[in-house]
């Protein structure tokens, strides 16, 4: 019964609490079990919250009064590390923080628990959110599901990974650089990028706010894109002004609009050519797209190869402020991830005020060019990286197509989304020859979240979407770094 109850649908799981068909109590018990058989070798969730037991049962009493119940009622959830959660231990993945416990939740976590969430724990992260793994000097490293040679991807890797393993219904992650789709994408699930603002980000480290506010955006992390849509909806406000979502409605209406639509599809943005097998799961997921009745247009959306410096002109300056003033005074704390930023900021210092503002004015410049673009394409595909899961010793720099490239460079396709606030998709694919999972992007205009998920719906039923992971995981506690 446990593999069962774990591994259905969330949309499922909240339709037979609310039937009564399970309780909330044996949900939560399946999932815990699975986290006793799972999580010491993945070390995916790094703390559990004491209360889950308490809470399940509150929940079991709301069905059993025939109370009106909330949507994500009795659902067993994660939450990112970097995200405070009351009275729960959050170390954003640094020593700093190691023993510190917020008081209150972040605002998205309040949201979920009001939406009937219940939260289980926290997933590991890499250091204050700082690249693209999950392993910190507080917990160590989690491991893929697929192979645990490799990385989950980051820095909401171990979100990615406890819902690809089944150990949560969902998760909860966030994304600056890719941070909620690079782990998708590595894991073999299903993350949203929302446009900035859709979802709460106060309560997050680092803060979502300055110049961070321009690409930041909390998401969730599923295993199908119909349990995004779920948690979406229970963590975004509906906008009313002309901005606002598209206003499909969920399910069918939404697929039916999506006919004759053009959707633009590239899968070289003229810097780090992806690998073969990730050229064809971009193709595939088009191919899917075309037979649901769209439009396909071979064209690169101008500025996407643009979008690594301007992140690095933008947000690399406004991280660093941030890193330097965890750290001031206290720099032997520091891990690998903040020393690299910290060495940087001693020999480069600030930038000119005056050059981080011409950025911000290339910025807009590109996002309007892209935006009038949009006009005609307001959808388009694209490779998340130029490779999948790459080896924990590849750290800073990954082999693809027999060169040795940076890994930032290697997942700039992920970062137009946040450069250019636009909301995007992971959906997965394909398989590698070696069994890893390929995970495909799909990006549309700001704050048209309904259709971007009704894009993904369709690529999902047509290539498979999520597959159970049967992995050769290490022995418990053997996750050093």
């Amino acid at each position: 019964m446990t593999d069962e109850l774990t591994s259905l649908p969330a949309t499922r799981l909240v339709e037979l609490i609310a039937a009564r068909a399970v309780s909330p109590v044996e949900v939560v018990e399946a999932h815990a079990r699975r986290a006793d058989e799972l999580n010491q070798r993945l070390n995916a969730v790094v703390t559990f919250a004491p209360d889950v037991a308490e809470r399940a049962r509150e929940a079991e009493r709301a069905v059993m009064r025939g109370d009106e119940l909330p949507p994500l009622h009795g659902l067993p959830l994660t939450i990112k590390d970097t995200i405070d959660t009351a009275n729960l231990r959050t170390t954003r993945g640094s020593r700093a923080f190691a023993n510190h416990v917020p008081a209150e939740d972040a605002h998205a976590v309040a949201r979920l628990r009001a939406a009937g969430a219940i939260i289980l724990g926290k997933t590991n992260t890499a250091e204050l959110a700082l690249d693209y793994t999950a392993e910190n000097a507080v917990f160590g490293r989690t491991v893929n599901p697929h192979d645990a040679g490799r990385t989950p991807g980051g820095s909401s890797g171990g979100c990615a990974a406890a819902v690809a393993s089944c150990v949560c219904a969902a998760g909860l992650g966030s994304d600056l650089a890719g941070s909620v789709r690079i782990p998708a994408h590595f894991c073999g699930v299903a993350g949203l990028r929302p446009t900035a603002g859709r979802v709460p980000g106060a309560g997050h480290a680092p803060p979502v706010g300055g110049l961070h506010s321009l690409g930041a955006s909390l998401g969730p992390i599923a295993r199908t894109v119909s349990d995004l849509r779920l948690v979406f909806d229970a963590l975004a406000a509906r906008r009313d002004d002309s901005r606002s979502s598209s206003r499909l409605d969920p399910g069918e209406e939404a697929r039916v609009s999506l006919r004759g639509l053009p959707v633009a599809w590239y899968a070289d943005d003229g810097g780090v050519k992806p690998t073969d097998e990730i050229v064809a799961a971009v193709a595939c997921a088009v191919g899917a797209l075309e037979s649901e009745g769209l439009e396909v247009l071979n064209e690169t959306p101008p500025g996407v190869g643009r979008a690594t410096d301007l992140w690095l002109a933008l947000f690399e300056y406004a991280t660093q402020r941030y890193v330097g003033t965890v750290y001031a005074g206290r720099e032997e704390l520091a891990g690998r991830a903040a020393r690299v930023i910290l060495d940087r900021a001693q020999r480069w210092g600030e930038p000119p005020l005056e050059k981080i503002l011409a950025s911000w004015e290339e910025r807009d410049r590109a996002r309007a060019e892209l935006l009038r673009w949009m006009e005609r394409a307001p959808l388009f595909v694209a490779p998340v990286g130029a490779c999948p899961a790459f080896r924990h010793d590849e750290y800073g720099r990954v082999e693809i197509r027999g060169e040795s490239v940076a890994t930032f460079r290697a997942f700039a396709y992920a970062h137009a989304a946040n450069v250019f606030d636009l909301p995007a998709v992971c959906v997965p694919v394909a398989r590698t020859a070696e069994g890893l999972p390929v995970g495909v992007q799909i990006v549309g205009r700001p704050f048209e979240e309904d259709r971007v998920l009704a894009a993904a719906r369709a690529v999902e039923e047509a290539t498979g979407g999520w597959q159970s992971p049967t992995p050769a995981l290490p022995k418990a506690g053997d996750n050093r770094i």
